[in-house]
């Protein structure tokens, strides 16, 4: 479908410039302690879009299937089949990325008064990465920092999205999504089929919920439900892949082949019985019209 392979797009290309540039910030604040390259940033940044963007853009597009009428199988149908195409074609790019060699930044020693590290001069020598230092931030004037750890949070850069005094939701949200955006770099680690199967799971879960965007008269009422219960499967998922939940269903299971394939069965099992409590309320509607 059109509609969603635009918002698709239009949705992982915002929200990564938006990580990449909150990334960016956390790296400058810390240099050198963590070194980064702009590559590696847009891979992070990528990864954890591309597991908001999976969630957001099926919202919106079951939103669009119910407000235009469209026969809601063959949507559905094509919606998780784009879903996986995107998520596979994103991961299978990101994951080429990876062997691409970094840039090197290398130091350049200034005699016996400092090192230059890409955008950092570490002053009286580099016995101590902790020491005092010159930050040199593009279109900034030089900042003077005698201690990068008592000094770090006296940088000049604006505060970062999903920090300390971010509302406790919001980070919850944020944690989530990279949470899963990890499982989904895992399982395409261990192959093209554990990775369908996770991510089918998922997908399939996630188009099941065409019901909520319908459950009331009210089109606003509608997305906010069918928001809270997208929220809600993302924290299930976060909850099942913890490692204490997966202590649990190892104690039951045997194999951890079993295991792999728990998580994903349950998530089948529950959209197919959303699936079909939706297709015997759809019946009963379509009886009643008919004999009215």
């Amino acid at each position: 479908m059109l509609f969603f392979s635009l918002t698709f797009i239009i949705i992982f290309a915002a929200v990564t410039s938006l990580k990449f540039l909150t990334l960016r910030v956390e790296w400058a604040k810390i240099l050198p302690a963590k070194p980064e390259t702009t590559l590696t940033l847009i891979i992070a940044a990528a990864h954890w879009a591309m597991s908001l963007t999976l969630f957001s853009s099926i919202l919106i597009t079951l939103n669009y299937i119910v407000r235009k009428r469209y026969f809601p199988l063959i949507s559905i149908i094509f919606v998780m089949g784009l879903s996986f195409a995107f998520c596979f074609g994103i991961s299978f790019a990101l994951e080429q990325w990876k062997s691409v060699p970094p840039a090197q930044v290398s130091g350049v020693q200034l005699g016996e008064k400092g090192l230059i590290l890409s955008s950092v001069v570490l002053l009286e020598g580099t016995a101590d990465p902790l020491g005092p230092r010159v930050m040199a931030i593009p279109n900034q004037p030089l900042v003077f920092h005698e201690s990068a750890a008592s000094d770090r949070g006296r940088t000049m850069l604006p505060p970062v999205p999903f920090g300390d005094d971010t509302p406790w939701f919001l980070e919850s949200v944020a944690v989530d999504i990279r949470i899963n955006a990890q499982m989904f770099q895992r399982k395409f680690a261990e192959g093209f089929f554990p990775y369908l199967i996770y991510s089918g799971s998922i997908i399939f879960l996630l188009c099941s919920l065409g019901f909520a965007i319908k459950f009331s008269v009210w089109p606003l009422a509608n997305l906010f439900l069918a928001t809270l219960a997208f929220r809600g499967i993302l924290a299930l998922v976060t909850f099942f892949n913890t490692p204490e939940m997966q202590e649990i269903i190892g104690s039951f299971l045997d194999n951890k082949l079993q295991i792999d394939l728990a998580i994903p069965i349950f998530f089948t099992g529950v959209g197919l019985l959303i699936h079909l409590y939706s297709f015997l309320v759809y019946a009963v509607k379509r009886r009643v019209d008919d004999d009215n």
